[in-house]
Parts: C-alpha cells; sequence; structure tokens
C-alpha cells in the first residue's frame, strides 16, 4: 500500500540509522589529524577542547574525538581556502551562544545538590 503523503513530505520524517564506521581515507592524514585533535582536547581553554567533553559525555570518548578531527579538517578547509588566520571561538563559546541554555543547566545541577540558584543581571556601571 501505498503512502497517502508525497515522497519529499515523508522523507523529512525517516531517520536513517548509519553506520558508525568511518571511510577508508589517507592513513598519513588521519594520523596527523588525529594527533592534532589530541593535542587540542587537552587544552580545557579551547573551543574544541570544550566541545570534545560535550561529545564525549553524550557519545563517548572516541566519537569525540573522531568529531574533533573532522572540526579541525573544516577548519583547516576554511582557513587554506580563505587564506586567513585560525580564530579559536573559545571556550565560553557555547555558552554565549544559548546563555538560557547554560542557566538552566546551572539550575538543574544546584537542585540536584538540594540548592536553589537566583540569577539577577549586574547593573551597568
Amino acid at each position: 500500500m501505498r503512502h497517502p503523503l508525497p515522497a519529499s513530505v515523508t522523507d523529512r520524517w525517516i531517520r536513517v540509522q548509519k553506520s558508525g564506521r568511518t571511510r577508508p581515507g589517507n592513513s598519513n592524514l588521519k594520523r596527523l589529524l588525529g594527533i592534532a585533535a589530541m593535542v587540542a582536547i587537552k587544552n580545557k581553554d579551547s573551543y574544541l577542547g570544550v566541545f570534545y567533553r560535550r561529545i564525549a559525555s553524550r557519545r563517548g570518548r572516541q566519537r569525540a574525538l573522531v568529531a574533533v578531527i573532522y572540526k579541525i579538517a573544516i577548519a583547516i578547509l576554511y582557513v587554506l581556502h580563505d587564506k586567513t588566520h585560525y580564530r579559536d571561538l573559545g571556550a565560553d563559546h557555547f555558552t554565549r551562544r544559548d546563555p538560557e541554555r547554560a542557566m538552566r543547566r546551572m539550575i538543574k545541577e544546584a537542585n540536584s545538590f538540594g540548592l536553589t540558584v537566583r540569577f539577577e543581571p549586574i547593573p551597568a556601571t
């Protein structure tokens, strides 16, 4: 029996389960990017270090490392294409991007310890 909705509408709802395996590629490039990623995640005050910890908490350390390798590869691509210097977004990038989410997370964590938190804006001087 055919689905009553057109394929363009139903395709949005279908989630394809993809394999977790990476495709074969340049082994030397993978090795060098892996080393660069290992160095990058050691720095706790960098965007890549915070990104790694966010992904590792949900998906695991190895998948998070591959995600950082991919981020580095994309950054290299843009640096070479635009002929600019690499600019780190900073450890507070995700907090600046969505401050309400950061506040909700802090409130939830404080409530788990049995504490209450109230945020008040700092008056401008």
